[in-house]
């Protein structure tokens, strides 16, 4: 079992220092796309979680059974598996958020966030600090869909939720609901969170 220090690290790389979309500027496709609504962001979240994080105990767990020549073929099986089971789950259970996130839950399978954890993290580790990392990923990956979704459906639609909480008579930001403005809000958010990073960084340099 992975210690509470082991799984502090893991977590706050997956949420802060090696934020997949912050830092290492991957798995943006989704985060441009379904981010004008909250719940949209929310739910793609917890799919990217839930299959990253049972993608790594796969493969961890398989790592040494697994033959090399054919380990991109298994690992991208095993993704496909997990995505099936959450589009499956969306139909059955919420018809509507499956329409609304529409292809995009199909395509978590070519995130590189996923196969990204397999390869540099997973192969290398036992299963269960695996699966961890897999969520400390999903969670860090998950709270940066919700920033950008919380401005633009905050300015789009006057909604957060779907909860009206503009007064009446505002005006909303028509940009805001078109996709470029996600690229706007990201880079914003990118920048603030590189900066913090560095400041950081410097402050432990100086105490040295």
């Amino acid at each position: 079992m992975p210690t509470k220090l082991e799984v502090k690290k893991v977590f706050n790389k997956g949420i802060y220092t090696e934020n997949p979309v912050l830092i290492q500027v991957v798995g943006i496709c989704s985060a441009l796309a379904v981010t004008n609504r909250m719940m949209n962001s929310l739910i793609m979240g917890i799919a990217l979680t839930f299959v990253t994080a049972f993608t790594s105990l796969t493969v961890s767990t398989l790592k040494s059974h697994t033959p090399k020549h054919i380990r991109m073929m298994i690992q991208v099986l095993i993704i496909s598996s997990y995505v099936i089971i959450v589009d499956i789950f969306l139909k059955a259970y919420m018809p509507e958020m499956s329409a609304a996130l529409g292809p995009y839950v199909g395509l978590i399978i070519t995130n590189c966030i996923i196969m990204g954890r397999a390869e540099g993290f997973a192969l290398s580790n036992a299963p269960t600090i695996s699966f961890l990392d897999g969520i400390g990923v999903g969670v860090g990956y998950t709270i940066v869909l919700m920033a950008i979704s919380l401005v633009r459906e905050l300015f789009g639609f006057g909604t957060i939720f779907n909860i009206a909480i503009m007064p009446e008579g505002f005006t909303s930001w028509t940009f805001m609901v078109m996709p470029p403005s996600a690229f706007f809000i990201l880079a914003c958010i990118t920048w603030f969170a590189n900066n913090q990073i560095i400041k950081k960084n410097k402050e432990g340099v100086e105490k040295k």
